[in-house]
């Protein structure tokens, strides 16, 4: 006969207790998950579908929103309709209908001008002005020179502050690298979520803030009048158990029909009255002036003209970070916090690969390590996975090229999210830093 008393002091019980832990702690990553998407159910109305894609992996998710949200409603040089606007610039050059629809919509939400949304034509000269710029970090980043800075900084009624043009440059790398999570993911062919707009909303409410009322939001990015209102929000909204069965039913209708994507479902706020939602569609093409430029291949034999950017001489951690965080408060630390977010993010795949990722699309867009041997490249990286990084990083919209499926089969649906991640924030870093390159040039000439 074998006696088991509760309290075991043997191997077995402590590898119970481990199992337990482990599954605990798995359980409560899930509810941190579901946590964010019912916060933002209750304080916008809906779960847009880049932050449903995102979804899965919660920890990146919060430093994606809390960076964005600051980036697009928090204290900063530039007018809310500036930042909306820059952003529809930006989304503009690769076509992407989503982003460019979403962003046009809180523009004239808070309050911009209908006639700026007819095009570029419209647009007061020093906006006009920051399109060279977009162009060039949106195709070919490492045309970027002191020179278009000292355009956009000279003196003049229409000149951009370098505070100013700090934010925009920040503005259209987040951009641009977020149409290419939005075309990886598929997401562009979903409907556009719109936000509603209830009475007695102030105009910097935020739709992508799906982080609202979260306590681990830095304090000295929030005013305490702006907590109280988001908490407020969250409480008053709907029930919590309510959400998650919307949330829980969403996708199980996604895996029953077995689409790549999710339409966003609205839920109505129920301490506000129904009204119509505001929905705005605009066609990217006009906001895009020179439509035939766009990527070439960076190291081209032919063409060696171009200088390598070597991270030993300029580098995100040594020059980028203390630079943007010292000419726009606080960016650098978020962003910092989302690069460190998506390398830390687990893979059956192992560091090597997420490595070998990471430096071949630098490597395509002219950024070298002299640290690291590039022949793990092509030992790590398959001819199929290579194509499909280097269509979601470097010519995302599908208008010129198709995008390839995801070579490895079967793949998990957050390792594929996983994937794009990487892509899009290799790419975000890489034009940060040949535009602070340039704005560093600049200052010092």
């Amino acid at each position: 006969m074998i006696i088991c008393t509760k309290k075991m002091d043997y191997p077995l019980g402590t590898q119970c207790q481990r199992v337990q832990n482990q599954v605990m702690k798995v359980n409560a990553e899930k509810e941190r998950a579901s946590l964010r998407c019912m916060k933002a159910l209750a304080s916008r109305g809906c779960v847009d579908a880049v932050s449903q894609q995102m979804a899965s992996h919660p920890q990146y998710l919060e430093s994606f929103l809390r960076t964005q949200h600051y980036i697009l409603h928090m204290d900063g040089p530039l007018p809310l309709q500036y930042r909306h606007y820059i952003a529809i610039m930006a989304a503009a050059r690769y076509h992407c209908g989503y982003l460019v629809s979403l962003h046009s919509a809180h523009f004239l939400r808070v309050g911009g001008d209908p006639l700026w949304l007819q095009g570029l034509e419209a647009v007061p000269p020093r906006l006009q002005h920051l399109d060279q710029l977009n162009k060039v970090l949106a195709h070919q980043p490492w045309l970027t020179a002191h020179s278009h800075i000292q355009a956009l900084l000279k003196t003049g009624e229409q000149c951009w502050s370098l505070a100013e043009l700090v934010q925009a440059v920040v503005l259209l790398a987040h951009c641009h690298s977020l149409c290419s999570f939005v075309f990886g993911s598929g997401t562009d062919t979903d409907p556009v979520p719109l936000p509603r707009v209830p009475n007695g909303t102030p105009p910097g409410y935020c739709l992508c803030d799906a982080a609202n009322g979260n306590v681990s939001v830095p304090q000295p990015l929030t005013s305490p009048s702006e907590h109280t209102t988001r908490r407020r929000s969250l409480d008053s909204s709907c029930e919590m158990v309510c959400l998650k069965e919307r949330i829980q039913k969403s996708q199980e209708e996604k895996e029953r029909r077995g689409e790549h994507l999710l339409h966003t479902q609205t839920l109505q706020h129920t301490d506000v009255e129904d009204e119509e939602e505001m929905t705005y569609s605009a066609d990217p093409s006009r906001f895009i002036t020179d439509p035939e430029f766009g990527y070439q291949e960076f190291a081209r034999r032919e063409e060696d003209h171009f200088q390598v950017f070597r991270v030993q001489d300029y580098s995100w951690e040594d020059h980028g970070f203390s630079l943007v965080n010292r000419l726009y408060s606080d960016i650098g630390h978020l962003l910092d916090d989302r690069f460190r977010s998506v390398t830390a993010l687990p893979s059956s795949h192992g560091p090597d690969l997420k490595r070998a990722t990471w430096n071949y699309i630098h490597c395509m867009l002219g950024i070298r390590y002299d640290d690291y041997d590039y022949g793990e490249v092509n030992q790590l990286l398959e001819k199929e996975l290579k194509l499909y990084i280097k269509s979601v990083a470097c010519y995302p919209d599908a208008t010129k090229t198709p995008l390839c499926p995801l070579p490895w089969a079967p793949l998990k649906p957050s390792e594929r999210i996983h994937v794009n991640l990487l892509i899009m924030e290799a790419r975000l870093q890489a034009e940060l830093l040949y535009a602070l390159r340039a704005i560093t040039q600049y200052m010092i000439a």
